[in-house]
């Protein structure tokens, strides 16, 4: 099967996305696998799927997100917007603004004047079944047993769930030895994204995400929605807030009312296009680290 599909990146948070409404593809994790794989095939975070949505009154499109170990997810903030210049940029559709079925709920995609998007991110869901996180009842922070020591951490799910920690130094922060002891955390059955945030200023935070089925990547859509909730409810941030994550900076918008939709400002990138023959695809294990950059 020779598939079509596009590079792109959002704040080096990268993607292999494949049009669905125009040529027919049908993906199995080891398809997947073989995709996302850095040294054998294109090499990517995720793979995203454009897909005609299953209710047109409702969604141009249907947003399906693959991790790089081929499990599908929920969710993904920076593949979003490079869901809405992709579409664009390929003539699927001439709107700006472009709402979109995802398997967490519907979404919709702005894309702005200057070149890049803004995505309703939705309501952040608060309580831990929602999450799902294991715990007796919703609390602004909860502790969790992880190796050696207690942490206290902020759950939310944007979609797809989130551990916000916050840290002294983003930069010395032990992402890679807490960051998979987190994602599979017993409390968190269907595992979770860890992020690690440092508080600048009210308007200003620093944040590295440990991503569940990937790894650390450099940048985290639904990551720096999150940390800001979090953050909001801790009564650490305003309303605007810059988000540098290692790829660069996002902004996020939250009222702090948990019934309000968090907004993500972003760009989005198309890196090259190509055509790949997956009928051989090798049967691969993600284990991480076969997946980074190297």
């Amino acid at each position: 099967m020779m598939i079509r599909f596009t590079k792109m990146h959002g704040l080096g948070n990268d993607f292999v996305v494949i049009d669905g409404v125009r040529q027919q593809v049908v993906l199995t994790p080891d398809h997947v696998r073989f995709l996302a794989h850095r040294r054998l095939g294109i090499g990517c975070d995720q793979v995203l799927m454009v897909e005609p949505p299953s209710d047109p009154s409702r969604a141009a499109f249907r947003y399906r997100i693959f991790n790089g170990d081929g499990n599908e997810v929920e969710q993904c903030g920076n593949g979003a917007r490079c869901f809405a210049v992709f579409v664009r940029d390929q003539g699927l559709t001439r709107e700006s603004r472009i709402p979109v079925e995802t398997a967490a709920g519907y979404i919709t995609l702005q894309i702005e004047r200057d070149g890049q998007v803004t995505v309703d991110m939705g309501t952040p869901r608060l309580t831990p079944w929602e999450i799902p996180f294991e715990a007796e009842r919703a609390a602004p922070w909860y502790t969790l047993a992880v190796q050696d020591q207690t942490l206290e951490i902020g759950t939310v799910s944007m979609g797809n769930p989130h551990a916000v920690l916050l840290v002294d130094n983003v930069q010395t922060a032990p992402v890679a030895r807490l960051g998979p002891a987190i994602e599979g955390h017993p409390r968190f059955p269907r595992h979770v994204n860890a992020g690690f945030m440092q508080v600048m200023s009210r308007e200003h935070i620093q944040l590295r995400v440990y991503e569940r089925g990937v790894g650390e990547t450099l940048a985290c859509g639904t990551g720096a929605c999150a940390a800001v909730v979090v953050g909001r409810l801790q009564g650490l941030l305003d309303t605007q807030v810059n988000v540098d994550l290692p790829g660069g900076r996002l902004v996020v918008q939250w009222s702090g009312h948990e019934h309000d939709p968090v907004f993500m400002t972003g760009p989005a990138t198309s890196v090259f296009t190509g055509t790949i023959d997956v009928s051989t695809t090798p049967r691969l294990k993600m284990d991480g680290y076969a997946n980074r950059p190297g």
